[in-house]
């Protein structure tokens, strides 16, 4: 997989250092929150999906494989 949680973050770092730019005129801020909404819409998606798969990964982690069938997005790299 190419994108990981730390470019996620990075992005969301960028961003911030984009509003924060004194240099910007009212449109190309107003430009920048438009953006910078987008962004942190389509970033709590992303979060909660990985929230969603650390619970399930944990699931596996305290009861075994017993889950494992009801849980098809969970692959093991070793299979």
């Amino acid at each position: 997989m190419k994108n990981k949680l730390t470019d996620l973050n990075n992005h969301l770092f960028a961003q911030l250092e984009r509003l924060g730019d004194e240099d910007l005129s009212g449109e190309k801020i107003a430009d920048e929150v438009k953006r910078a909404k987008a962004i942190t819409g389509v970033a709590e998606q992303i979060i909660s999906n990985a929230d969603l798969q650390l619970k399930a990964a944990n699931l596996l982690a305290v009861h075994g494989d017993r889950f494992k069938p009801m849980l098809p997005m969970i692959e093991s790299k070793a299979e």
